[in-house]
């Protein structure tokens, strides 16, 4: 079964080609307009998505040698509204016009089972940690669409703690990748930030962000190379004690890092070595948002025959624990 995925949650147009051998086509467009504003414009993310996605699309079937594909699947929540609309609208046009199934897909659900695009897979059950600017968080994964919150952040994402000290930096937008490259110059002990606790499992990450403002604004002679390293230290710590105390909890081993913040480096080399965790990552090029998540997980409950109506609506706080397990009674 080859199945179109189509992405348009935030500032990504992306679309893919994906079948049981893996991923045929993998197309991103990364809007730049945003970077004068430091931050996603909502009405300018979906004015662009508008603009490219036909030609994504296009380039997609192109590069995957499709003309028609057996089935559509498209983002329909979380994210922005309008930018999850042009995505959804566009992928249900194409179904109807192909006369194919059609899937509205979790964007959460696409990045948590995007390690299974690897060859070295995990299995249920399994953890899940979704990084990135929007959410962090950390799932149980006992089978398709079973999945059960464990741990959140109370306050700022990883992604966007990373973006807002970045900021302060003068480092632009997004600043999760300038920040890893400037940290692998810095000294990762320069710093001793605060390792921020939360309720239970839980994440926040608003007081290491405020730390860090602080300490720019007091210490202004301070290396940022340092000061990045330091900061992203914390951050790694954080993540790292959390997913190996919901392991113990659990006693699931296996953990499955997604998210943009899994292209991070040093989270990436951190986690792996972890002895506590039997870690999966997915190819740095699936952390961020793109197509080929959202037609895996699409296939997957195409498969486990799961078909929706034309009619199917976006849904902005589209919620992991809410969603429909293909096959249940």
């Amino acid at each position: 079964m080859r199945v179109l995925g189509i992405e348009t949650s935030c500032d990504e147009t992306a679309a893919s080609v994906v079948d049981a051998t893996g991923v045929l086509s993998d197309v991103v467009y990364t809007q730049t307009v945003h970077e004068q504003y430091l931050g996603v414009v909502p009405e300018l993310a979906s004015r662009a998505h508008a603009e490219k996605i036909t030609a994504v699309v296009r380039a997609a079937l192109d590069q995957a040698g499709v003309e028609t594909p057996d089935a559509v699947c498209a983002t329909s929540g979380p994210g922005l509204i309008g930018a999850v609309l042009v995505g959804l609208s566009f992928g249900k046009s194409l179904a109807a016009g192909w006369g194919v199934p059609f899937v509205g897909v979790n964007h959460l659900e696409g990045h948590l089972l995007s390690p299974l695009l690897e060859s070295s897979q995990p299995a249920f059950p399994f953890l899940g940690l979704v990084v990135s600017g929007g959410h962090t968080t950390l799932y149980r994964a006992d089978a398709l669409g079973d999945y059960t919150t464990l741990a959140t952040t109370v306050d700022d994402a990883a992604g966007e703690a990373y973006d807002k000290v970045a900021r302060v930096l003068g480092l632009g937008y997004p600043g999760g990748p300038v920040i890893d490259r400037l940290a692998q110059d810095g000294d990762p002990k320069a710093i001793r930030f605060p390792r921020p606790k939360a309720q239970g499992l839980d994440w926040s990450f608003s007081g290491l962000k405020t730390a860090v403002r602080n300490h720019a604004h007091k210490n202004p002679d301070t290396r940022p190379e340092d000061l990045a390293a330091s900061f992203q230290a914390a951050v790694v710590d954080v993540l790292i004690d959390r997913a190996v105390r919901g392991a113990k909890k659990t006693g699931i081993r296996t953990l499955a890092l997604s998210g943009g913040v899994a292209a991070n480096s040093e989270l990436r080399a951190r986690i792996s070595a972890c002895p506590e965790l039997d870690v999966y990552l997915p190819a740095r090029s699936r952390c961020t948002d793109n197509g080929a998540m959202i037609a895996n997980a699409g296939r997957l409950r195409l498969v486990a025959g799961q078909r929706d109506e034309l009619d199917v609506s976006a849904r902005p706080g589209w919620s992991l624990d809410t969603l429909p397990i293909p096959g249940a009674p």
